[in-house]
């Protein structure tokens, strides 16, 4: 079989090929559909005119739906595959040998194609509070030629040529065109990674809920839109707002098929829901206070226009008062507000309010007499169901309360209108199962990771989350900024917002832990970071022919470490990136068992002809011994061996020994 060389240029070298699965998935459902040329594989449009017909095909500018400038590019770039690869840092993770959640710095257009591979079709619930469109937020603006070098203006790792962000100005389309660039190829690339029962829950306000709500419909599917849900967080309101008082944001729900999908209910005993509350013709309603008045305002003589007769007629059991303090029949019994003591007290109601309200009061006869009690009519927020309202409210929703709980955990203020960790952790609840894997790639200040440990603590689940986040720099002549920067100066880490959503995360940990002590689940965290390829890349044209051939017979970049090469090979062959890693010393290499033996690797540097016995013979018994359930795929550096002798008795060991799939960087 032979050794298969990994080529730079190769699509094994960058991330999962969007538009090469979709023409294969065409051939699949119509052979004659797609054929093979000198350039590769095309589409014949004649063929699908006659396949679906002429009328259901048209390039017309004018149709239904969403357009806007750029929307062709931004749907290139989804399309398009990365080249980058996401670098391991444990010394900044939390439990790094164990934990299955991972922490990703980084572009996230970029990290979505990365981790197209490894985990498309395997995240149940995706949330993500993006940047909302003010006119004076940043948005991202992507480089379709070289988004990695891109990546690395903007966090300061290469010269400052350029800014990548920009303000989000009138002049672009009234805001909305670069908002929709951006959002429009992550949502592309999200939808795939999502299972056939997920979901996606996307937090916005007002500003672009329709254009929102119109790409979801494209990408998504309009039947698989479940709706926008308005989420109260201010009750007080927004006084600054024109007109209304703002109290309200929403969420969009769209899923990957409404067929497969089901929104979980929530855990709450229905007895419970339906034990306070009883129901007559004006709705649900349940036992309040005593309508005679109490406290220091109680007595008559400070409240004599509140004492007047109630009549009652005790065969009917209405009641009602009259304005000459009159019974209507003398048989009516008339009842004051008169407490077992006999203090001559007042009601808490008006005769108007009396009038009006008769069918808000309970009868009742006690051993003190006839006992008048007011009925709670249900306002925003009492009545919780199992099953999610079309909107969502609790007192804990509360911004204000959220930004207090985060300052008090973290030991000052450093995120500004922080989304509520009980918001997103109902959205967990219901948006997940106890396994899951949970994807926010806008982590901001990283309250998804929080609300997914806080729902696992109270529930015995064992969710994982994945998080992403640009390591925005932090500036300290920025007074907006300047706090938050001084802050990560005294942890001794960069100012940036993914340092100070790691140290939320640590914090967090310590937190859920305090308040269900009898939980030990998974707190932490693997840390990667987004950078370009470790294998150096070909240049078809290169200034320096000899140069360029020889990074090829050494295609690693000189400042790679074996494990950032192994967690590289993990993406391209589409393995989880907390898959479980055994490390065996062999004639002095390090081999590298990964997934159970599904990828065996030995990345160093220097194989002679004496050291491939041994190495081929002890990588042979340790796959017998793992007995992998799938093909296993061995990896070296094809510079490393000492000559093509060594790597040809390697290659015919590792084939006798029932292992084919032989690869070489």
């Amino acid at each position: 079989m032979g050794i298969k060389k990994i080529n730079p240029g190769d699509p094994e070298s960058a991330s999962a090929n969007v538009v090469e699965e979709n023409v294969k998935l065409l051939k699949r459902l119509f052979p004659e559909l797609v054929t093979e040329g000198e350039e590769g594989w095309s589409v014949n449009v004649d063929v699908l005119k006659q396949l679906v017909g002429d009328r259901l095909l048209t390039d017309a500018d004018e149709k239904y739906g969403l357009n806007w400038f750029g929307k062709r590019r931004a749907r290139q770039l989804a399309l398009t595959p990365s080249t980058g690869t996401l670098r391991p840092a444990p010394e900044e993770s939390e439990d790094w040998d164990t934990t299955q959640n991972l922490f990703i710095e980084g572009d996230n257009l970029e990290v979505l194609k990365l981790l197209q591979k490894s985990y498309a079709g395997k995240v149940k619930l995706i949330y993500i509070d993006p940047p909302y469109n003010t006119g004076k937020d940043f948005v991202y603006k992507d480089d379709f030629r070289d988004n990695i070098r891109n990546y690395k203006r903007l966090t300061g790792q290469v010269d400052e040529e350029g800014s990548p962000l920009t303000t989000n100005t009138e002049s672009s389309g009234r805001f909305h065109t670069d908002w929709l660039n951006m959002m429009y190829p992550r949502l592309k690339l999200a939808r795939t990674l999502l299972r056939k029962d997920g979901v996606m829950f996307v937090s916005i306000d007002e500003h672009e809920l329709p254009n929102l709500e119109m790409i979801c419909h494209e990408i998504f599917g309009e039947e698989n839109t479940i709706g926008n849900i308005p989420v109260v967080m201010n009750l007080k309101g927004n006084q600054d707002a024109f007109g209304f008082a703002e109290t309200h944001e929403y969420f969009i729900a769209c899923c990957k098929s409404k067929a497969d999908c089901s929104i979980n209910e929530f855990s709450i005993p229905q007895e419970e829901i339906l034990s306070e509350w009883k129901v007559d013709d004006y709705g649900l309603y349940k036992v309040a206070d005593n309508l005679r008045a109490t406290g220091v305002n109680a007595p008559r003589e400070k409240r004599p226009n509140l004492w007047y007769p109630i009549f009652l007629d005790t065969q009917r059991k209405t009641v009602y008062c009259t304005d000459n303090d009159l019974p209507k029949d003398s048989e009516h019994v008339a009842v004051w507000p008169v407490n077992s003591d006999g203090e001559e007290l007042s009601w808490y109601w008006s005769k108007e309010t009396l009038k009006g309200n008769v069918h808000n009061l309970i009868i009742k006869k006690t051993k003190n007499g006839w006992q008048f009690y007011r009925k709670q009519r249900p306002s925003l927020g009492d009545i919780p169901t199992r099953k999610p309202k079309s909107f969502f409210y609790k007192p804990d929703y509360s911004t204000g309360t959220s930004t207090t709980k985060l300052k008090e955990m973290m030991g000052q203020k450093v995120f500004s209108a922080p989304k509520p960790v009980p918001f997103l952790r109902d959205l967990v609840e219901i948006g997940s199962h106890e396994d899951s894997i949970v994807l926010d790639f806008f982590a901001g200040s990283g309250t998804t990771a929080h609300a997914v440990m806080a729902q696992n603590a109270k529930d015995g689940g064992s969710r994982r989350y994945i998080l992403v986040q640009l390591p925005e720099p932090l500036d300290p002549q920025n007074k907006e900024q300047k706090t938050a920067a001084e802050y990560c100066d005294r942890l001794g880490k960069p100012r940036n917002i993914a340092e100070l959503a790691k140290e939320r995360l640590r914090r967090a940990a310590v937190k859920v832990k305090e308040e269900h002590p009898e939980w030990n689940g998974d707190t932490g965290f693997r840390v990667f970071k987004l950078d370009s390829s470790n294998i150096k890349s070909w240049n078809p044209q290169p200034a320096d022919l000899e140069r360029q051939l020889e990074d090829m017979i050494n295609p690693l970049l000189p400042d790679r470490t074996p494990e950032d090469v192994l967690y590289e090979l993990l993406l391209k062959l589409g393995l989880d990136l907390c898959v479980p890693i055994e490390v065996r010393e062999l004639v002095g290499k390090t081999i590298y068992s990964v997934g159970g033996g599904v990828l065996m690797t030995c990345l160093d540097k220097d194989i002679t002809t004496n050291d491939v016995e041994r190495l081929g013979q002890g990588i042979v018994s340790w796959r017998k011994e793992l007995d992998p359930a799938a093909e296993t795929t061995v990896v070296f550096l094809d510079s490393a061996f000492e000559n093509d002798v060594a790597k040809a008795n390697l290659v015919a060991i590792l084939e006798q020994g029932g292992i084919t799939n032989i690869r070489s960087l």
